[in-house]
């Protein structure tokens, strides 16, 4: 893959959205992004036939209505499987690290507190989803 054409962030928290269109401003990313406020919304997004699917899923855990890992269920062995996903979220969790190796997903990142990090870590993602 060349460049990212295409993201979808899974996302509830409004602040963590601006956060994500900020850094990615900043590092001069030039994907098209589309947001969906939980795990029900990104299923509807990939399933609307007049989308173009995304080349890559940021994922977070803890939403309302369909969390990431019900969502990861609800793509398991479909055709969205095949779109890198990396789940992007605050929890550290031994529980939830070790669930999330039983579906494809390309990563783990727990989300950093501080901005810089933060920017760093968006900057390794993007880096590394190119050599997906």
């Amino acid at each position: 893959m060349d460049e990212i054409e295409k993201v979808l962030l899974v996302e509830d928290d409004k602040v963590e959205v601006l956060k994500f269109k900020r850094v990615l401003k900043q590092l001069e990313i030039k994907s098209e992004f589309s947001i969906s406020k939980n795990g029900e919304e990104a299923l509807n997004y990939l399933k609307n036939e007049e989308t173009e699917l995304p080349d890559l899923i940021l994922l977070d855990l803890n939403m309302p209505r369909m969390n990431g890992f019900e969502f990861l269920e609800a793509i398991k062995n479909t055709e969205y499987e095949k779109i890198p996903v990396i789940i992007l979220t605050t929890s550290n969790s031994d529980q939830d690290i070790e669930k999330s190796k039983e579906y494809t997903i390309k990563g783990y990142v727990v989300k950093p507190i501080r901005y810089e990090d933060y920017k760093l870590e968006m900057k390794h993602i993007f880096n590394k989803a190119l050599s997906i």
